[in-house]
């Protein structure tokens, strides 16, 4: 029974959390709304400045409500670790040193700028120098757990935030260090313990990298033989975990090691799998840092000086986002990139917390500026799903989508439904020969990148409404399916073969078991992606070691041959599918 009565807070912190989430993903979701939003408002209505300030006068609050809002902050400390440790797998070393001239670039002069130009404000507005240049350089920070999750990493906007962002991470460390050394009770020790931490964690960071790289594959390849799934998690925490323990116990961030560790796992073969495991994870303890962002906002406190707190988050706003979106056009961004970078990186971040932390215990600020900065921290961290919006519409307006001739609405021409990167080839070769065409997509920022590369798209959901009735349908020469999603494309097929019996329908499959089903369906033609791109490659590196064209030619034939016996059998088909792509096998 006592056990029982101990459980009981954890159990309803672990109910509230995970009813959060059930709750918010979901309804935010449908709403094409961040649940960042979402999940800071749930924080702040079960935290100790919402319901939580009721549980003495209700006790029965006590089972919706964060008991104990200090015992998250480890999980919401993972949380980021593991966002940092799924961007190193979505990077890989040579990607990163490619964008050595963006991190250590356009990072540094973002982080040195504006902290220094915050840092002489601030000093001219009464604060010591010392304690204008730890606010300076806190207030300098940006959101990585909430930027990211926003941007992507492979937008141009994603790529100039990622930048800036990982040379933020890599400085949290000397500028806490540096820091402690300015405070007025510090002496020498303060810089000795910066060199000291800097040559250490430059042996570790060393040693994680020679020993993951021939640890990591056989540690994952042993892990992907037993083929249990708790074995794979087990290996991919004991990676992350570890990395992040090593490198914090010479007083680097534990998120550096994250870091390292994905870029690591990312030059393995294991690397997908690995992302697929830990993205729950990811998210659900990201949710819960959120919660704890929340949960610190007092309301009434900023009700109370709402004219303070106001001025100061949007003086921090403009200032963070004009001098970010002036560094990215000096260097040579385009005008819609560096507004939207500029505006969604204006917001403080959650390291700026821990930096205001490191400088209050150093005695450089006083307890209540340290706290006034917080609540700003925390407003500002609130809207950052709102500057992305602001950041889109303003991109928009700076640089707008340029205007393509008018088109015959008469005119027969070839839908393309998917404007991503398989779409927009198959429309380049489309422009190649002079065949009209139009691109059709559900994601506005896809459908506004095709535009402005010169590509005829239109936004709207092939699935949904009369979008294809709009495009001419009736009239279209053909359709052809590019969307990597398997069910939405064969419901497509069978939709489109009911209503238009002549059609051509060109659709793309995963592989030969997908265009079974999708000539099942009624497509015309179905290409399994796998299948092509394997028999290329069969057919490059055969040529390459000596092998003779012909017997190449003819092995590909076969293996062909074979895959359209498979594909006729399981689709049950009363003749043989066209399975012709290559230019080997054109020219035979």
């Amino acid at each position: 029974m006592a056990s029982a009565e101990l459980a009981s807070p954890a159990l309803s912190d672990a109910l509230v959390i995970l009813g959060a989430a059930g709750l918010v993903i979901p309804v935010f979701t449908r709403f094409r709304i961040t649940p960042v939003i979402g999940f800071i408002l749930i924080g702040i209505l079960v935290g100790p400045y919402g319901l939580g300030r009721l549980v003495f006068e209700h006790p029965w609050l006590n089972h919706i409500t964060i008991s104990d809002p200090d015992s998250l902050e480890i999980y919401a400390e993972f949380g980021i670790i593991l966002l940092l440790f799924t961007i190193g797998l979505e990077l890989s070393f040579n990607r990163l040193w490619e964008m050595r001239r963006l991190v250590f670039g356009l990072g540094a002069l973002e982080l040195l700028v504006i902290g220094t130009c915050a840092a002489t404000f601030l000093s001219m507005m009464g604060q010591y120098w010392t304690g204008a240049l730890a606010l300076g350089f806190a207030l300098a920070f940006s959101s990585t757990a909430i930027v990211l999750p926003i941007s992507g990493t492979s937008s141009p906007v994603g790529r100039a935030a990622l930048s800036m962002l990982l040379f933020e991470d890599i400085m949290i460390v000397p500028i806490i260090f540096v820091l402690g050394a300015i405070a007025p009770n510090a002496d020498a020790e303060g810089w000795e313990g910066l060199l000291t931490t800097l040559w250490q964690g430059g042996l570790v960071i060393a040693a994680m990298m020679v020993l993951g790289r021939f640890a990591l594959p056989r540690l994952f390849g042993q892990a992907a033989r037993t083929k249990s799934p708790e074995l794979f998690l087990a290996a991919s925490m004991l990676v992350v975990i570890g990395s992040s323990l090593a490198t914090a116990a010479v007083g680097l961030s534990p998120i550096v090691g994250a870091l390292i560790a994905g870029l690591l796992i990312a030059e393995t073969e294991y690397h997908g799998e690995v992302e697929a495991i830990m993205d729950p994870f990811k998210g659900l303890a990201l949710g819960i840092f959120l919660i704890t962002v929340g949960m610190s906002i007092d309301v009434a406190t900023i009700w109370e000086n709402l004219g303070t707190i106001i001025a100061a988050v949007v003086t921090i706003l403009l200032f963070k986002a004009l001098v970010t979106g002036i560094l990215l056009r000096l260097m040579g961004a385009r005008r819609s990139t560096a507004a939207e970078t500029g505006i969604l990186m204006a917001s403080p971040s959650e390291t700026t917390l821990i930096v205001l932390a490191a400088a209050s215990s150093a005695l450089l600020i006083q307890p209540g500026t340290a706290q006034f900065w917080q609540i700003v921290t925390a407003v500002g961290l609130t809207v950052t799903p709102l500057l992305a919006l602001l950041g889109r519409v303003i991109a928009r307006r700076v640089e707008p989508v340029p205007e393509l001739p008018p088109e015959d609405e008469g005119e027969a021409r070839v839908i393309i439904v998917g404007a991503g990167r398989v779409g927009l080839l198959v429309a380049q070769m489309l422009s190649a020969h002079k065949k009209p065409y139009v691109a059709l997509d559900a994601d506005p920022d896809l459908i506004e990148s095709a535009k402005r590369e010169g590509y005829r798209a239109v936004f709207g959901d092939a699935a949904r409404g009369d979008a294809m009735t709009r495009l001419g349908i009736d009239h279209a020469v053909a359709v052809v399916l590019t969307m990597d999603e398997p069910v939405l494309v064969q419901r497509l097929v069978t939709k489109l073969r009911n209503e238009h019996p002549d059609l051509l329908i060109v659709c793309r499959a995963r592989d030969v078991e997908h265009a079974a089903a999708l000539y099942r369906a009624g497509a015309s033609h179905a290409v399994p992606e796998t299948l092509e791109s394997s028999l290329q490659l069969s057919e490059a590196v055969l040529v390459d070691i000596g092998v003779a064209m012909g017997p190449v030619i003819a092995s590909i034939h076969e293996k062909r041959d074979e895959f359209r016996a498979q594909i006729e059998e399981e689709g049950a088909l009363d003749y043989k599918p066209k399975l012709r792509s290559s230019t080997a096998d054109a020219a035979a």
